[in-house]
This record gives C-alpha cells, sequence and structure tokens, in this order.
C-alpha cells in the first residue's frame, strides 16, 4: 500500500501469517540503513495472523530497497545462528 502523495518512499506492505517474531527482528534491520526515515509495524488485530510493516525513506528511494535489504539481511543473520548452532552442536557430540 503506497501512501498518496509520495514516489513510493513511503509503504506499508501487508505481511500475512506473521506476527512480532518477524515485525520487531526485520523492523532492526531495517532501521539499521540510514536512509530510512521511520520503520515500524503493527499487529491488526490479535485473531489475525498478520503485521502491517510500514518504511518511509529520505529522499527518492523507494521503500521496496530497504524492505528487501532488511530481508536479505535478517535471512544472513539467521543463517550464521543455524551454522554456529549445528558447528557447536556437533563438536558437544563428539567430545
Amino acid at each position: 500500500i503506497q501512501a498518496d502523495g509520495t514516489d513510493g518512499n513511503c509503504v506499508t506492505f501487508v505481511l500475512h501469517d506473521e506476527d512480532h517474531t518477524l515485525g520487531n527482528s526485520l523492523r532492526y534491520m531495517v532501521m539499521k540503513n540510514p536512509d530510512v526515515e521511520f520503520c515500524g509495524y503493527c499487529i491488526t488485530h490479535p485473531s489475525e495472523s498478520k503485521i502491517n510493516f510500514r518504511i518511509q525513506t529520505r529522499g527518492a528511494l523507494p521503500a521496496v530497497e530497504p524492505f528487501r535489504k532488511g530481508l536479505s539481511d535478517l535471512m544472513g543473520v539467521c543463517q550464521h545462528v543455524l551454522n554456529t548452532f549445528e558447528v557447536r552442536h556437533s563438536w558437544g557430540a563428539q567430545g
């Protein structure tokens, strides 16, 4: 959902089947981008499993770019945690 009067720099993404687990961690990753002016999310209703995730950027940067980068960076962090867990778990089983 793009805000009226913007060139794509203020967008609300609707993420289905998600909750605070993704919302808060993705918000953290997106806010690390200095070109992001605002990033936040809300749960539409406790009985619905979807979140509204809003990004507003500075200048002409399309909001979808930090959204994609945030998802990519978050996937990288999760992969690192998984790899670290697997290495430590397999090491602990051997010794």
